[in-house]
């Protein structure tokens, strides 16, 4: 007799579980306030120079200077990036692009 493997398939652990919920959880698609979403490039800004001061505050060698430095670089890619892709999709929508 011929035997599919997915019968003899053991029950997923609770961690597999977790892991599953985590993917599927982090693939929805999140609708923000018009309010938060206006702000993000700006909270991104923000965070990333406090980021760079708080390095800059800190008188000697500590073992969280770098990731300090890690967040600021990130925050201020990201808030050009967000403010970057905005204003290509207003000046697509708007007809303004190039065509040759």
């Amino acid at each position: 007799m011929i035997h599919s493997a997915s019968e003899n398939l053991p029950a997923a652990s609770s961690t597999q579980k977790l892991v599953m919920m985590t993917i599927e959880l982090a693939g929805r698609r999140v609708w923000l306030p018009k309010v938060v979403y206006d702000g993000l490039p700006y909270f991104y800004l923000a965070a990333g120079f406090a980021a760079f001061f708080a390095t800059l505050y800190v008188s000697e060698w500590f073992w969280v200077l770098p990731h300090y430095l890690l967040f600021s670089c990130a925050c201020l890619h990201l808030a050009f990036a967000v403010s970057r892709m905005r204003r290509r999709a207003k000046t697509a929508g708007n007809g303004l692009t190039s065509q040759n």
